[in-house]
């Protein structure tokens, strides 16, 4: 199943917004905003907010089995744009000082961003249904009869240039050992520059054709790299969470500790 990063694009063009915002206030008051002010201050809550959605909603719907709000996929959408752009706004909000505690809280909000970063690479590894459930080798398996059958439709009455050229492409790694999961990207980088090599000597195929055989192509090496790293991707993934868990418990530990002092020093002493 392909999967498209509208997520990652929707966070950045939401980061872009903010950052412009943030740059005509600076220059409004030819000053950076200080963290205690009312724009500092709005930055920050609506920063921890965000980060608060990103650390219990999306929990929330992975384990409530009987909910239908919404698709996990959704919901993981939801939890990568609330858990880049809440961080974002905290970072604007320190007025980039990171002295004391507030120090603390930013080291680790990055942590936990840099984790999140590495953890939806190894979740997108796992092939799963629309709804986040796990596909399993055996259906891979038949998913990838189904893909050849596919191709041997496509290639029946082909000249033996077409049928080398498969042979070619299908020789190419879909999967290597790490690589299968944290990598992948490199070997589709790899396997698109050999489909360029080969787009030079396709002189009888018809662009049509060509994407017909490259789509076949590359859904069949998907189903091959999904079935190689099904195993390795897990082992990770369970790896990643006995990482990211602690690191996001601390950040929230010291993040409410930071919200009480300041809440105190700034308010009610006043």
């Amino acid at each position: 199943m392909q999967r498209r990063s509208y997520e990652l694009w929707s966070a950045l063009g939401a980061m872009l917004l903010i950052t412009l915002l943030y740059l005509w206030v600076v220059t409004g008051l030819d000053a950076v905003p200080p963290a205690g002010d009312l724009f500092g201050h709005g930055l920050g809550i609506a920063g921890f907010l965000l980060m608060l959605m990103t650390e219990t909603l999306y929990s929330l719907r992975k384990r409530s089995r009987s909910a239908r709000w919404g698709r996990m996929s959704t919901w993981l959408r939801f939890h990568i744009f609330t858990g880049l752009v809440g961080p974002y706004l905290v970072l604007l909000h320190t007025s980039w000082k990171f002295n004391g505690l507030a120090g603390i809280v930013t080291a680790l909000m990055i942590a936990v961003v840099l984790s999140g970063v590495v953890g939806r690479y190894i979740y997108t590894a796992v092939p799963r249904t629309a709804d986040g459930a796990v596909i399993e080798a055996a259906e891979l398996e038949h998913q990838i009869a189904v893909a050849e059958a596919d191709l041997q439709r496509w290639l029946a009455g082909r000249p033996e240039a077409d049928q080398l050229l498969v042979q070619r492409m299908a020789a190419l790694p879909a999967a290597r050992g790490p690589l299968s999961v944290l990598g992948r990207t490199f070997l589709e980088w790899e396997y698109r520059l050999a489909w360029r090599r080969e787009q030079r000597h396709m002189g009888a195929l018809e662009k049509g054709q060509a994407r017909e055989l490259d789509r076949l192509l590359r859904q069949r090496r998907s189903l091959r790299r999904q079935v190689a790293s099904l195993a390795l991707a897990r082992r990770m993934l369970a790896t990643w969470h006995t990482v990211h868990i602690p690191i996001g418990m601390a950040l929230f530990t010291a993040a409410f500790v930071h919200i009480g002092a300041a809440i105190y020093y700034a308010t009610l002493l006043k």
